[in-house]
């Protein structure tokens, strides 16, 4: 469709506008799910249910860093002594479904943000866009660094705590498939997101909604916030939490240095 003037489009130009660049990006993430889709093995054998195999690169490093640190041996594993299975006619290929849809979503993640800029950019000053150059890569840098901190860290460890869990030795762990995949993706996804704090914090104090002072004023708050965060997206002990909270507090952090660096370039380009 023909562009058009941002100032002279009405609300339903807009509307219209939108509608397009939700289709472009529907059609992206489409893509990504058919290719997922047909790499069903790949997905599922190395990635999906990779965490489960004692040999995965996560459990090996933390035993061998237990050990050095004089820890106990609770993360050197010889067997995660669980089943997991369908139970309903439709289970797997729901569960292939919408983890190629899920896969989709996340190789898509760039071009979605592209379609994002496109919409709103239209709509900024020339040193707004200018100042705002790198975004994409930027974003798109932090949420697959949060994709992989989700996968490699957050998963095998809520798998190896959920999975070895047990309130009495008469009762054995049988999980379903599609309770095991939302464990892993609620990790992954959840990580993705949290580790765009600089990316948010960075428009927020674009729109005056945020300061430097006011990140450092609730600094111990957002220690709280942060320990919480963890607490719900890890297994419920003290060596996972601060594994997860150690790299959410450099974020903050750095989003305090990027607070900074936003004022000081509105000073100079008021």
């Amino acid at each position: 469709m023909a562009k058009k003037d941002v100032n002279n489009m009405s609300f339903l130009d807009h509307l219209e506008e939108l509608r397009w660049h939700l289709i472009r990006c529907t059609l992206a993430v489409l893509i990504g799910a058919i290719v997922a889709f047909i790499a069903k093995e790949f997905i599922f054998d190395v990635l999906i249910l990779g965490p489960t195999n004692p040999n995965f690169v996560t459990y090996e490093i933390l035993c061998k860093l237990s050990g050095y640190l004089g820890l106990d041996d609770s993360f050197c594993l010889e067997k995660l002594d669980f089943e997991i299975q369908s139970r309903t006619m439709a289970g797997q290929f729901s569960a292939h479904l919408w983890t190629s849809i899920t896969a989709g979503i996340i190789m898509a993640f760039p071009y979605i943000l592209f379609e994002f800029w496109r919409f709103i950019s239209p709509g900024l000053h020339d040193n707004e866009r200018k100042h705002s150059r790198g975004f994409i890569i930027t974003a798109s840098i932090l949420f697959f660094i949060g994709v992989l901190f989700g996968y490699y860290v957050v998963s095998p460890l809520s798998i190896n705590f959920l999975g070895s869990y047990q309130v009495s030795s008469k009762v054995h762990n049988d999980f379903d498939l599609d309770s095991y995949i939302s464990l892993v993706r609620s990790c992954v996804l959840a990580c993705g997101l949290v580790f765009e704090l600089p990316i948010i914090i960075y428009f927020l104090t674009k729109i005056g909604l945020v300061t430097p002072q006011f990140l450092k004023k609730y600094r111990k708050i957002a220690l709280v916030i942060v320990l919480i965060v963890s607490a719900v997206i890890t297994p419920p002990d003290v060596a996972s939490q601060v594994i997860v909270a150690i790299p959410i507090l450099v974020l903050y952090e750095v989003s305090i240095y990027i607070s900074k660096f936003v004022l000081r370039t509105k000073d100079k380009n008021p």
